[in-house]
């Protein structure tokens, strides 16, 4: 079995140092307050800049907290089960930060996988898609893969009976097991 999981959102929780940052230029922004995907156009947040300051959020990666604890061990069991890739979207210049910070938090998988966009992973050859992008996930099911999504309040608007919904990593072991 082949497992694709993604990094932001899902490993790393990457829209707390980028909350941070942006609370100091702009009117002040919580997670909760992030209800879509592309939430930037509600605050009048231009998208360049938005992607930008995302990015730059890794040069700094050691500030960047994990979702939940125990990430090590779960990654760990989750090769247990198949092969593990880490999938993720993001400009080349921040993999060697990534690296770093999966490292850190002693991340356990096989091989890393970067693209240019998100739902470009959906063509990648993986039995599952670990992820927590509402665009994604809507690209994974047209393309009949099976696909767990790690719940964050950007993603909670999709109800799919096909989309197998998790709040921590462990649910996702249980869930590859009965897919």
């Amino acid at each position: 079995m082949k497992i694709a999981l993604d990094v932001d959102g899902v490993l790393a929780d990457v829209i707390v140092p980028w909350l941070n940052f942006s609370n100091k230029i702009r009117p002040k922004i919580s997670k909760n307050d992030i209800t879509d995907w592309d939430f930037w156009k509600k605050y009048q947040i231009n998208q360049y800049d938005f992607y930008t300051e995302l990015s730059s959020c890794w040069k700094n990666w050691n500030s960047i907290p994990p979702t939940q604890e125990s990430l090590s061990s779960v990654t760990k069991n989750l090769l247990k089960l198949g092969q593990v890739d880490i999938v993720t979207a993001r400009e080349r210049s921040t993999d060697s930060f990534v690296k770093n910070w999966l490292n850190h938090h002693k991340i356990f998988f096989d091989n890393y996988v970067s693209v240019i966009d998100g739902p470009m992973k959906a063509d990648l050859d993986y039995d599952i898609f670990i992820d927590d992008s509402p665009l994604n996930t809507k690209k994974f099911l047209k393309n009949n893969k099976t696909v767990i999504l790690y719940s964050q309040p950007w993603n909670q608007h999709i109800s799919d009976n096909n989309v197998h919904r998790i709040s921590i990593l462990e649910e996702a072991i249980e869930k590859i097991k009965t897919v």
